[in-house]
């Protein structure tokens, strides 16, 4: 046994070195930190906030840079014409995906829409979504629904008026209402269910596999490992994931069995389209997953930054009034005509993007970017942090001044590099549509029925703004408030 694994020792040695000493790497690569032999970038920082200090590097070393993690090389876009080409000019050779071995589970990867490469299968999907799920006709159609469960959030906090509650959570557990009734017709959480509100239901699944996905891997920083899981991350993920898929397992064999497609949500559409289950589980598992976090985060964000800023607060508080006054709920109809609330959204994810980088891209063949060598299978970042704060493009960028989006034709929709919080390209995000509606429509009822406070007569300039580092970018510290109805439309 001994010998077997000194042979085995070996063998990593040698295959190791002859990666990164002997094998020849292509001429006019990006320019980059040193790096060390095995064991790659060295930057003490790196774990805690890659964004930040990415973001510094880039200041020395360019708009696109080389990084070595491990022996992998990963080439890092940090501005927006970087973007542009890695996004637009290069998208069709440089949209392959780096799925990394954490997410690289059995039934689930091979049918997931996020992590697999362009295939036909993965165009299919994404039409489905596309036109079932997030176009306008069905987003439209389904506003009701969505008004409903943002009604019901708003009589939570009325039933907690006074008493301190985590904002986030509650919110999170709001998108993943409305969520749950545009997939299947069922609420999928309880704000007065004691185990949903402490991460043993599906928030605490999802915020569990969002964290195992953002920890470094063994295996991603040296691929001759193969499929080894030295750290156990992919057998957690795969617990989780089979607790996820556990959670609906029932209404999707139930409705299956019956053959009843009249609720006309979106597993109803999956079935006639004679989906199997794994690759249901898979879809599903995306549309809770990454979206109910990212939309939380920014709506946190936006919060605490107008908390911190009374006279943005008191300005878009006026305009919502003005618009819905004070006997009503707020509509989605309505959104249209609050476009200082849409600045204050569009300011929070320039300077909080929901992800610092796109998930990662893989280039599918050897191009040119901006004059440099892009190796077939390296792996690439866009640094949408560094980008949304580049002072060459944006005034004040550590300042928080949503006028600066009033009358501008900046949108997100992956037209303008200077500001892609979703991407842009074939691998855009596609429930952009959805979250911006779901994160304005929260956001103006909130500010409408409420007043908010923190707790123990904190001042709102004493709050901590600092991040932190994970597949979406979350506060630090989270946000506790303290809500006082100040409309009396809402039942008891």
């Amino acid at each position: 046994m001994a010998a077997a694994l000194a042979t085995l020792l070996i063998l990593f040695i040698v295959t190791i070195v002859y990666f990164t000493l002997i094998k020849r790497s292509p001429k006019n690569l990006p320019p980059g930190p040193p790096a060390w032999p095995l064991i790659g970038t060295l930057l003490p920082k790196l774990k805690k906030q890659p964004h930040v200090e990415l973001t510094k590097l880039a200041r020395t070393y360019g708009p696109l840079m080389l990084l070595k993690f491990g022996v992998e090389p990963v080439v890092v876009a940090s501005t927006h014409d970087a973007a542009m080409q890695v996004l637009k000019t290069h998208d069709r050779i440089l949209s392959g995906r780096f799925a990394p071995h954490s997410v690289r589970i059995k039934g689930y990867v091979e049918h997931s829409m996020v992590w697999a490469d362009c295939t036909e299968y993965w165009k299919m999907v994404r039409k489905i979504w596309r036109t079932e799920l997030f176009s306008t006709k069905m987003l439209d159609a389904q506003a009701g629904i969505r008004e409903r469960k943002v009604g019901e959030l708003m009589v939570f906090f009325r039933k907690k008026e006074g008493e301190v509650v985590r904002f986030a959570d509650v919110i999170f557990g709001c998108i993943l209402n409305i969520l749950g009734s545009v997939v299947f017709n069922n609420d999928v959480y309880n704000y007065y269910d004691v185990d949903d509100n402490n991460d043993k239901g599906m928030k605490g699944m999802i915020r569990q596999l969002m964290v195992l996905a953002a920890i470094p891997n063994l295996a991603d920083l040296y691929p001759v490992l193969g499929t080894s899981d030295f750290q156990g991350l992919r057998k957690a993920s795969a617990e989780c994931v089979t607790r996820m898929n556990q959670s609906w397992a029932k209404i999707v064999r139930e409705r299956r069995a019956s053959g009843d497609h009249s609720r006309n949500d979106f597993l109803d559409v999956l079935l006639q389209q004679n989906f199997s289950d794994p690759q249901i589980d898979a879809l599903l598992l995306e549309i809770f997953g990454p979206g109910s976090d990212t939309s939380t985060s920014t709506i946190e964000w936006a919060m605490a930054e107008l908390m911190r800023s009374p006279e943005t607060l008191k300005k878009v508080q006026d305009e919502v009034k003005t618009v819905v006054g004070n006997n009503r709920e707020v509509m989605e109809s309505d959104l249209a005509n609050l476009p200082y609330l849409h600045a204050c959204m569009k300011e929070t994810l320039r300077l909080h993007p929901p992800v610092t980088f796109l998930l990662p891209h893989r280039a599918t063949e050897t191009c040119q970017v901006m004059n440099y060598t892009v190796p077939k299978g390296c792996q690439l970042m866009v640094n949408t942090y560094a980008i949304g704060r580049d002072p060459k493009t944006w005034d004040e960028p550590l300042r928080f001044k949503p006028e600066r989006f009033v009358n501008s034709e900046v949108d997100y929709q992956g037209n303008d590099f200077h500001y892609i919080p979703f991407g842009a390209g074939r691998r855009i995000c596609p429930g952009l549509s959805l979250a911006t509606r779901v994160i304005r429509l929260i956001l103006a009822s909130l500010i409408k029925d409420f007043e908010w406070s923190l707790p123990n007569g904190m001042h709102p300039s004493e709050l901590d703004m600092q991040d932190k580092f994970g597949l979406a970018l979350l506060k630090d510290v989270p946000l506790l408030v303290v809500p006082k109805l100040i409309t009396s439309h809402l039942p008891i």
